[in-house]
């Protein structure tokens, strides 16, 4: 057995960690930039708090709070143009995947002025990035512990990229910041961090340890997500999902995320439906073609849930598939075309032709009409 595990980002989890730790922030520089969406950092009091710790160690900092859901090219050359000349020490993203994710980008984008924007996918090209201190306020992507950021290209489509050193520095987990969020956009994040675990655990490269972190994911995401979604203010299931959450983003770290998160981009980008929930969508039917190959992984990863079946009737409990959307032949034609050569199948079993994909997209389809 051989195998490796690298996680290097500093974990600060629990109530109150960004006041009880901010002090490590010295360390960063005198300038920062804190990167977030225009009202959910403001409503959980993520965005005070990162203030307030900056305020009272003298940094200096500015905010761009524009950043959307599913952040694009375009935001980044902006962003970029308007901070190249600020000379930005570390760059804090606070929110959901998205801010983390941009946060990412847009750090490697200052500390690479000769970059163009679409580089950021060659990371040959590149071998440094400002800091980044990653504050999450849902519970789902796992981007505080991951070196991937997805990033909406001029076309329209989700891609991902990372490396060795596109890790968070520091990331503070504080469950409290997970308190206000509604009850859709709770079920839709938790669904992700359970795709990420489940893909990490059938991944081609997942280990021994990944597979444990990931196992211990899934038991918490499916005891605590339904709680969370129906009893908001409930501490004890935000604080576990928050965990859950973490966790499976370590797990993808090491594992990456197998074809299903490819099926589900076209669906957010080009639909509508958030990220977590379109994955959630294919995870069954990606499932049971992976089982063709690698049965023993598909069985350890759904065990909490007894079966495939079981999973199904989980994801339909929690409302994975209470959507209509009206997918054309078309689309699903080109979706099929562009899925069946994702790089996720480099660590996917199974067999990923266009028509195996085509048969997948065309079942779901179905199903949400």
């Amino acid at each position: 057995m051989m195998w490796s595990f690298y996680e290097p980002v500093k974990v600060f989890f629990g109530k109150g960690v960004l006041a009880e730790n901010g002090e490590v922030l010295k360390e960063l520089g005198k300038k920062a930039l804190i990167v977030t969406g225009s009202s959910s950092s403001k409503k959980n009091g993520s965005l005070a708090d990162v203030e307030g710790v900056l305020k009272k160690l003298g940094i200096e900092f500015a905010v761009y709070d524009r950043v959307g859901e599913n952040p694009s090219f375009e935001m980044l050359r902006q962003a970029r143009q308007m901070y190249k000349d600020e000379k930005i020490d570390f760059i804090v993203g606070v929110g959901g995947g998205s801010p983390m994710d941009f946060a990412k980008a847009l750090s490697i984008l200052l500390a690479n002025p000769e970059l163009r924007v679409p580089e950021i996918y060659d990371v040959e090209k590149y071998f440094k990035m400002l800091p980044v201190v990653a504050v999450p306020t849902t519970s789902g992507t796992g981007s505080e512990v991951t070196q991937y950021s997805v990033i909406t290209d001029d076309d329209g489509n989700k891609r991902g990229f990372g490396t060795s050193f596109t890790f968070p520095t520091y990331s503070f987990v504080d469950p409290t910041y997970t308190l206000t969020m509604p009850k859709s956009i709770t079920m839709s994040t938790g669904i992700d961090a359970l795709s990420h675990a489940i893909e990490g655990y059938v991944s081609k490269k997942s280990n021994p340890l990944v597979r444990l972190l990931a196992r211990e994911a899934i038991r918490l995401i499916k005891e605590n997500l339904e709680t969370a979604m129906e009893k908001p203010e409930d501490f004890e299931a935000r604080e576990k999902m928050m965990y859950a959450s973490m966790l499976a983003g370590i797990v993808i770290a090491q594992s990456g995320t197998t074809i299903n998160h490819a099926f589900g981009y076209p669906v957010t980008t080009f639909k509508g439906i958030r990220h977590g929930q379109a994955t959630g969508l294919f995870l069954v039917e990606t499932l049971k073609v992976m089982a063709q190959e690698a049965l023993e992984k598909v069985e350890g990863a759904v065990s909490v849930f007894g079966s495939l079946e079981g999973l199904k009737e989980y994801l339909e409990r929690v409302g994975v598939f209470d959507v209509k959307v009206d997918i054309t032949p078309q689309e699903i034609e080109k979706w099929s075309e562009r899925t069946s050569k994702a790089r996720h199948i480099n660590v996917t079993h199974g067999k990923w032709d266009y028509d195996t994909v085509k048969g997948i997209y065309e079942r779901v389809a179905s199903m949400l009409r």
